[in-house]
């Protein structure tokens, strides 16, 4: 479990840096994706893998001694990861909203990466 937990976290970690660049991209272009041709897919796309990840990760955590993460953070990087994935293509997000939302889900993923390594040793 541990390595799936690590994998799904490293597909997050690499969703969230495209959050970065289709948003830098949509502020560039000032135009709207559309919705059900791009948009949607692609949300679609990250829900899945931040589902399985939110059931891996909430499993190990109820039978790990993780002192530095817990259930309710898994619940808000998900809500996080959601929001992103979709105001990611339209240029009228908040920057600093945005920039801020982002870092905060490649910090806590990041994290579960750190410590899902350490409780594997």
């Amino acid at each position: 479990m541990n390595e799936e937990i690590i994998h799904l976290t490293e597909v997050l970690l690499n969703y969230n840096r495209l959050f970065l660049h289709y948003f830098e991209e949509a502020r560039l272009q000032t135009e709207r994706k559309d919705f059900y041709q791009v948009v949607k897919p692609f949300a679609d796309e990250v829900k899945k893998v931040m589902d399985d990840w939110s059931m891996y990760l909430c499993k190990w955590l109820k039978t790990s001694n993780s002192k530095h993460m817990n259930i309710n953070q898994v619940t808000s990087t998900c809500g996080l990861i959601e929001q992103l994935s979709v105001q990611a293509f339209y240029p009228e997000t908040s920057k600093s909203r945005f920039l801020h939302s982002q870092r905060s889900i490649e910090y806590f993923l990041s994290e579960v990466v750190k410590e899902v390594k350490k409780m594997d040793c």
